[in-house]
């Protein structure tokens, strides 16, 4: 009688080529190569770059370029979302059409429509002045408004979706409520984010999915999409704590984070455990630490932790 094969664990790294990769972001490959190894897995590189006005294929090259400079060499061919906007079209025409509908509100309109609402707030409950500024009021819903002439938004669940995230604990979550019946295609027909890597995720099986913090909230929109878009199902997620400067911010792009400079490897790696919490290892070639580092790697440090600072190199 033949035996059933468990398929290996996948994780992935997803940036988006709008700069050049700095210690966060570093720090989330890290963590996400070297726990997924650890389990035995496969670790997919996914090139995020639907943003055709903030992407660009200096930064990509670059982000390669630094991956391998790390030792950080993933498995399989890379994927590039630019060349799969096909992909993501057939399925808000096919599985998530039912969900889907065109609407012509402008920035504009919504800007006056959540005026309107705060002002109603401040008479009924003075002390409630902000209303939830990504609620969509669903004027389109029921105009029937063509789909290609138009953005396209998606109808999330109004109901409550839980997960159990690794290192963040048991997370409950009203994606209506959170973020409203979302943009999935703009009408120039830039996809949205969480569309694509919620249809790429399903796609690759990735079943291991370990990233930054700031991500968190879009989670349970990514899980409803993936089971209305009957794909498979993330198992296990991981949001990491946010790297932040000395000020307290968050290191990103938008914050002018510093580059890395990949000239001395070792020492990065060396940096990024060490925020990570992770045990020491030898001070090696880059392939030697990483092999050392995921055989000790260990969440267990992380575990309900919403920053970590850092001094940039």
């Amino acid at each position: 009688m033949p035996t059933s094969i468990t398929p290996p664990p996948i994780g992935r790294f997803a940036p988006s080529p709008t700069g050049e990769l700095h210690l966060g972001s570093l720090t989330t490959a890290l963590a996400s190569f070297c726990h997924i190894k650890s389990l035995g897995g496969r670790w997919l590189l996914r090139i995020e770059d639907t943003d055709n006005e903030r992407c660009d294929q200096q930064f990509t090259e670059q982000i390669l370029i630094d991956l391998e400079a790390l030792g950080l060499h993933w498995d399989g061919d890379i994927i590039y979302q630019s060349e799969r906007i096909d992909i993501y079209n057939d399925y808000l025409s096919s599985a998530l059409r039912p969900l889907t509908y065109g609407c012509e509100c402008s920035r504009k309109d919504l800007e006056q429509y959540w005026a309107k609402e705060q002002q109603a707030n401040a008479l009924d409950e003075p002390h409630q002045l902000q209303p939830n500024r990504t609620h969509y009021p669903r004027y389109c819903v029921s105009k029937q408004l063509d789909r290609q002439q138009h953005k396209l938004r998606i109808q999330l669940p109004d109901y409550w979706v839980g997960f159990n995230d690794g290192i963040q604990g048991i997370q409950w979550d009203n994606p209506q409520q959170t973020l409203g019946d979302m943009v999935a295609r703009r009408q120039d027909g830039m996809i949205n984010y969480i569309l694509a890597a919620s249809i790429d995720d399903g796609l690759q099986k990735v079943s291991h999915i370990m990233r930054g913090l700031d991500i968190l909230p879009m989670t349970t929109a990514q899980v409803s999409i993936m089971h209305a878009a009957q794909l498979p199902a993330v198992d296990h997620w991981y949001h990491l704590p946010l790297i932040c400067n000395a000020d307290g911010q968050k290191l990103s792009k938008q914050n002018l984070a510093q580059p890395i400079d990949t000239r001395d490897p070792s020492s990065l790696i060396a940096m990024a455990l060490q925020l990570l919490q992770q045990p020491d290892v030898d001070k090696d070639t880059p392939a030697n630490m990483l092999k050392q580092a995921i055989a000790q790697w260990d969440n267990t440090p992380l575990q309900g932790k919403q920053q970590l600072s850092a001094i940039e190199p």
